[in-house]
């Protein structure tokens, strides 16, 4: 480190304007949440602390998730009746909840503040943009960039994912917006895109710790992310606007992405805003971290 040389500062950001999604309680290793109408019982290993609420509020829940070994698989224990799919709102941004042999049941709450954060970016851009989502599962950051006004390329391996995310668009009301859905490994697709010299203005990737693309083709975060942050760098237009980086599940400090970020945006100057995306119980305030984040932003 030089003597001039100035460290980042990590920030925690949470997502306080929900009223469709609610952090109820945590502790003893779980997570008391509301989802629109129902209440959801879902593991959360970081919670080691006590409960702030008593055990008749945490039985009344509608349904608890029981892990298994597998790392984010398990089965619902349903104590009430509920009718699923059911839609939670924020904003107006619409995501249908469904219930499956998962922990991740359609939505991530935290990043609503990523959200907000990208449709002010493309409200203020006083210009055109086009934005590519990779990763994109569910498709609420790519409806947020759409209603914001923006041309979306929305790109996930899953064709499961793709499918709700589109029907998501629907249910927010921006069906005839310009979104291109494309189910394909996020890497593949950069490196047809910088062969055909297709640049985009502002970038969100949500890359998980390991997947499968439609191939076959295996995602590991630590041995395949410099690649896919390179192939981002070769398809930036210019001028670009934006870049929004989210890491889950990885044992690192948020230097990580804040680091990788600074050599996509090399020479394009702007400012890096990165740390932890958390949610804050209503119980006793006990903070939950939920994954790591850089974003960029051109002055």
């Amino acid at each position: 480190m030089t003597d001039n040389q100035k460290l980042p500062t990590l920030n925690l950001i949470a997502s306080p304007n929900w009223t469709g999604y609610e952090l109820i309680d945590t502790g003893k290793g779980q997570a008391l949440e509301r989802f629109g109408p129902y209440t959801l019982i879902r593991p959360e290993p970081q919670a080691i602390w006590t409960r702030g609420l008593p055990a008749k509020q945490w039985d009344n829940a509608d349904a608890v998730m029981v892990p298994t070994r597998d790392e984010f698989g398990g089965y619902w224990d349903f104590k009430h009746g509920i009718q699923q799919p059911w839609v939670i709102d924020y904003k107006g941004l619409k995501s249908e909840i469904r219930l499956s042999k998962s922990r991740h049941i359609g939505v991530f709450p935290e990043q609503a503040s990523h959200w907000d954060w990208i449709a002010d970016q493309i409200k203020s851009a006083g210009r055109p943009l086009k934005v590519i989502n990779l990763f994109g599962y569910t498709g609420m950051a790519t409806a947020s960039a759409a209603r914001a006004g923006a041309e979306v390329t929305h790109v996930d391996a899953s064709k499961h994912a793709v499918a709700w995310a589109s029907h998501n668009l629907d249910l927010s009301g921006l069906g005839k917006a310009p979104v291109r859905w494309l189910v394909e490994d996020a890497r593949k697709y950069l490196k047809r895109e910088a062969k055909r010299k297709s640049f985009y203005d502002g970038i969100i990737l949500d890359p998980p710790k390991f997947g499968r693309g439609p191939s076959g083709m295996v995602w590991d975060y630590f041995e395949d992310i410099v690649e896919l942050l390179a192939l981002c760098r070769r398809v930036l237009t210019p001028n670009p606007k934006f870049i929004c980086l989210t890491s889950y599940a990885i044992q690192a400090s948020a230097l990580v992405p804040h680091q990788a970020l600074q050599e996509i945006v090399s020479g394009h100057g702007g400012e890096i805003t990165s740390g932890e995306l958390v949610s804050v119980d209503k119980s006793k305030g006990h903070i939950l971290s939920h994954s790591l984040f850089a974003r960029w932003s051109a002055n």
